[in-house]
C-alpha cells in the first residue's frame, strides 16, 4: 500500500523545519515547538489538518509581528530543500491563516512560497478579499522572468480548482482570468501551459460557449498550442461536443461499423468487466477518436455516466481491434452497486454500440 501523503509531515521533516528556523531565529523553542505538533491527537489528523496545526503552531513560536515572522519563514524557505515541495506548503499556510489583512506583504511572501512549492491554494483567499488588487498581482506575474510565478497567475486563479475553494465571480464571468490566459498561450514552460489548458477545462464547465469560441480563435497557430488547447477542451470532448469534436478533427463517422463486439454480461464484484471489438470500414478509418461509456449504478437506482478515452488515431487501415477491461475492484473515489449496468463505446462522439451488464 502507498504510502499516506499526510505521513509526509513526519519527525524528519519538522525537526529539519525547527532546526532551519532556530538557524534564522536563535530564540524558537525547537523542543516545545516539536512536542506542540506531535500532541496526542497527530495520528489522527489528515494532510490539510496536519498542515494548519503546523502552521498555527508556528504562529505560537514565532514572533507576533506577522511581519518578522514572515520575514523569518522566507529566509527559512529558501534554505529548505525543494524536494520538500508539498511538504513546503505550510509556509503559505501561515500566510493564509495570519495575512490576510496584510496583503503587500503576504502576496509578496506568496511569489516567494511558490518558487520550488505552491501558493495556489493560499493565493485563493486574497483574490475572494481583494480581487482588484490580487488580480493586477498576478497579471504581474503572469509576465514573470519565473515559470512558477507564470505558473502561479493561472493556477491559482483557476475558477474550480481541486481540493482548493472556489472561486464564484470567475465561474460567473472569468473575464480577468482570460486576460491571465491570452498572456501564458505560448508559454515555452510545459508546466505552466498543462495550467492553461487545465484553467480552461475549469472554465468550460460554466462557459463552455466561451471556450469553444476562443479554442476556435487560437487553433492552428502551433502544435504546443493546439496539444494546450485540446487538452482544455478535454470535458467538453468527453461531452461529446459536436463543435468541439469538429474543430479537433473528429467529423461524424458515417463511415465506420463495429463488428465483432463481445462482452462480459455478468462481472463479479471486484473483478475485471472485459470488452473487445473491431471498428471495420470500407476506406481508411481515418482520424478517430475511441471511447467508452459506464452508466454505473447509484444507491438511488439511477445511474451515473462516465466516459474513458481508449484510443486517438488517424489511421490508414481499414480495421482496427481493441480489447479492454475496467476493473470493479474497491476505490476511494468511487462506490459501486450491485444490479444492472450499462456499457456503451463511442466513436468521434457517436454512441455505435449500447450493452447492460450485471455487477454481482
Amino acid at each position: 500500500m502507498a504510502e499516506l501523503l499526510k505521513n509526509l509531515y513526519n519527525k524528519e521533516y519538522m525537526t529539519l523545519l525547527a532546526n532551519t528556523i532556530e538557524t534564522e531565529f536563535i530564540s524558537f523553542d525547537s523542543d516545545n515547538f516539536l512536542q506542540s505538533i506531535f500532541f496526542d491527537n497527530w495520528q489522527n489528523l489528515e494532510l490539510k489538518q496536519r498542515m494548519r496545526h503546523i502552521s498555527t503552531t508556528l504562529g505560537e513560536y514565532l514572533p507576533k509581528d506577522y511581519s518578522k515572522a514572515i520575514n523569518i519563514l522566507q529566509n527559512v524557505f529558501k534554505k529548505m530543500n525543494n524536494a520538500y515541495a508539498l511538504e513546503n506548503m505550510i509556509f503559505q499556510d501561515f500566510v493564509e491563516v495570519y495575512g490576510l489583512e496584510k496583503f503587500d506583504i503576504s502576496i509578496n511572501a506568496l511569489g516567494v512560497f511558490t518558487v520550488g512549492s505552491s501558493s495556489e491554494f493560499a493565493i485563493r483567499t486574497f483574490i475572494l478579499k481583494y480581487p482588484q488588487e490580487a488580480m493586477e498581482k498576478m497579471l504581474l506575474y503572469a509576465k514573470s522572468d519565473n515559470e512558477h510565478l507564470r505558473r502561479l497567475a493561472s493556477e491559482g486563479s483557476r475558477p474550480r480548482l481541486p481540493w482548493a475553494i472556489s472561486l464564484p465571480l470567475f465561474k460567473k464571468e472569468p473575464q480577468r482570468v482570460l486576460e491571465i490566459l491570452e498572456i501564458l498561450k505560448d508559454d515555452e514552460s510545459a508546466y505552466v501551459r498543462k495550467s492553461i489548458a487545465n484553467n480552461l477545462n475549469d472554465i468550460s464547465k460554466d462557459n463552455p460557449e466561451l471556450v469553444k469560441e476562443i479554442a476556435s480563435s487560437w487553433i492552428g497557430e502551433s502544435k504546443n498550442r493546439d496539444m494546450l488547447l485540446k487538452h482544455g477542451c478535454r470535458t467538453l470532448l468527453k461531452q461529446s461536443d459536436r463543435e468541439t469534436l469538429e474543430l479537433f478533427g473528429y467529423s461524424k463517422p458515417d463511415f465506420i461499423n463495429i463488428l465483432n463486439f463481445q462482452y462480459s454480461t455478468e462481472v463479479e464484484m471486484g473483478e475485471a468487466l472485459n470488452f473487445s471489438f473491431n471498428i471495420v470500414s470500407e476506406k481508411k478509418l481515418g482520424k478517430l477518436r475511441v471511447e467508452y461509456a459506464i452508466y454505473f449504478l447509484r444507491k438511488n437506482q439511477q445511474r451515473n455516466k462516465k466516459v474513458f478515452k481508449i484510443s486517438e488515431f488517424d489511421s490508414q487501415e481499414k480495421e482496427k481491434r481493441f480489447l479492454k477491461s475496467y476493473s470493479f475492484k474497491p476505490i476511494s473515489t468511487r462506490v459501486y452497486y450491485r444490479g444492472l449496468q450499462k456499457l456503451s463505446i463511442i466513436i468521434n462522439g457517436i454512441v455505435f454500440k449500447e450493452v447492460e451488464f450485471t455487477l454481482f
